[in-house]
């Protein structure tokens, strides 16, 4: 199964966020931190420790364009892989937690005033408006990102594919490269 979602744009800042965003909620207010979590996360350990413990993956680099988003919950061939897909990188190494059944892709300024309302807001209005988020199962899971560009509407548009995998056993589940750059070039924009 795939889930795709059009038009998502960065809110212009070269930041997505890929995780459980209740659960950021909680480990947030079992640190201690402020609601302020964009300062939070540049000027302390924090962002890197939120990385590490599977609760986020940020990704860099992203460019202002509109992107198509799609959340691959099956083994088959990635939509980036095919004859007329344009892949640009595929990195692996990175898994997230969770438990809140749901993973959602958002954006830098929901971390300005990361508030129990704003967050709570941001989850309503992205089922209302189909913004990129999926239900899943709580537990582990590995992602595979892959970035490029795929034909839509006739069109070649920025795209990224989360490749999203239960784990199934007990390995060490750890995140690798917190400083990997996501940028897509565009042959549109």
């Amino acid at each position: 199964m795939i889930c795709k979602f059009t038009e998502v744009l960065n809110d212009l800042v070269d930041y997505f966020i890929l995780g459980d965003i209740l659960l950021l909620e909680e480990w947030k207010k079992e640190n201690n931190l402020s609601d302020d979590l964009a300062t939070e996360f540049t000027i302390n350990e924090s962002g890197d420790r939120v990385f590490d413990e599977g609760i986020v993956i940020p990704m860099s680099g992203i460019e202002n364009y509109p992107y198509t988003i799609l959340f691959h919950l099956s083994d088959d061939e990635p939509e980036l892989c095919k004859e007329k897909s344009r892949l640009q990188f595929r990195k692996s190494g990175y898994s997230l937690k969770v438990e809140h059944n749901m993973l959602i892709l958002f954006t830098w300024h929901i971390l300005e005033r990361f508030t129990p309302e704003n967050v709570s807001a941001l989850i309503s209005d992205y089922k209302v408006r189909q913004k990129p988020i999926v239900e899943l199962e709580n537990g582990w899971y590995h992602i595979e990102i892959l970035g490029g560009e795929t034909l839509q509407d006739g069109e070649y548009e920025p795209t990224f594919e989360f490749m999203i995998q239960p784990v199934t056993n007990e390995e060490k589940v750890i995140n690798t490269d917190i400083n990997f750059s996501f940028k897509i070039l565009s042959s549109t924009y």
